[in-house]
């Protein structure tokens, strides 16, 4: 680091991470959610037949995750989510418990399978991303009319794949149209959809270092050049940049300062769900008008307590209340 960095943590304060009432409506859409299936085996044998040690059925999608991630943290939301099929059916009960207030909009086909095997012999975790359904135009214009409404009065959150039929430039037009009724647009995807929605201008992205080095065309090595990279991003026209940086933490670049924050030792048993985890941390800090560096703060111990859970579970609300005192938070000269 920086020797003219200053550190802006806070030992002696108390920040209320949870609880309390607030005025912003928050909005998510989940265009392709899935049913996540978490597999356990010893090892993976090429040919062979691999047998659990345990399985997990979990309700996923970025925009779910980041959902059950407020829930968590007691910010309501309303949920906006594209189902179709028995798989559906099956999602819609898994989340009966996991979000405040869904809109659902059935469609024909089948709603995704996701599968995640976690081979303990070497500790390596293998993903596999199925494929979701189509959804009509005209009802994925209700959704998004709906959508909209509830994103105007408050925060409207992009987060996740879409399905392959619908334009790459749609969660651009989306940050516009957001914007357009007084709304706030956050952003967390990646590839050609956040190249076009950066250049609406959204409140918040989230990339992660990979997708930020994918937006820039090269690598980013140090946390320096991250750092400018995303302060180069903020300048065009993106209020913040928060960049992802896996067990190095992670930084958020706002108007005035760029901050980073150092991720907390601890064991990592799945990165399912971390970055959506961040997302909801931020979107708390955010709506309840937490200074940034506890905002930065709250988001990495979201995203840390959830790499210590199995399959794609999240954060325990009071494991993020333990870790976020601790993470220190610097300010940097870029």
């Amino acid at each position: 680091m920086n020797p003219q960095e200053k550190s802006t943590r806070e030992k002696d304060t108390a920040v209320q991470y949870s609880g309390g009432t607030h005025n912003t409506q928050v909005a998510l859409l989940t265009l392709n959610p899935a049913v996540d299936v978490t597999y356990t085996v010893p090892r993976l044998i090429a040919d062979q037949k691999a047998h659990a040690l345990a399985t997990r059925f979990d309700p996923g999608g970025n925009g779910i995750n980041v959902g059950r991630g407020l829930q968590r943290l007691e910010i309501e939301a309303d949920s906006f989510i594209v189902t179709a099929g028995e798989t559906g059916h099956m999602l819609e009960r898994l989340l009966v418990h996991h979000l405040d207030t869904t809109h659902y909009e059935r469609v024909a086909g089948e709603t995704r399978i996701n599968g995640t095997i976690m081979e303990q012999e070497s500790g390596i975790q293998y993903e596999v991303s199925g494929i979701g359904p189509s959804i009509p135009p005209s009802q994925l214009s209700t959704l998004l009319n709906a959508f909209v409404t509830h994103a105007g009065k408050g925060i409207g959150v992009l987060t996740g794949s879409m399905p392959a039929d619908i334009s790459i430039e749609l969660y651009a037009e989306l940050v516009q149209r957001i914007q357009d009724v007084g709304g706030m647009a956050v952003v967390d995807t990646h590839h050609k959809a956040l190249r076009h929605a950066i250049l609406t201008g959204p409140f918040l992205i989230k990339p992660n270092r990979h997708e930020l080095e994918t937006l820039v065309g090269h690598e980013l090595p140090t946390v320096e050049l991250v750092a400018e990279q995303a302060r180069h991003i903020a300048r065009q026209c993106v209020k913040y940049v928060c960049v992802s940086l896996g067990g190095e933490g992670a930084l958020l670049t706002g108007p005035e300062d760029t901050l980073y924050a150092t991720a907390p030792k601890i064991k990592v048993q799945s990165t399912v769900g971390a970055g959506d985890s961040m997302v909801a941390g931020l979107i708390t800090g955010f709506v309840r008008k937490l200074p940034l560096p506890d905002i930065l703060r709250l988001a990495v111990a979201c995203g840390a307590g959830t790499v210590q859970q199995p399959g794609t579970e999240l954060f325990m609300a009071d494991t993020v209340t333990a870790l976020a005192p601790v993470i220190e938070v610097r300010t940097l000269n870029i």
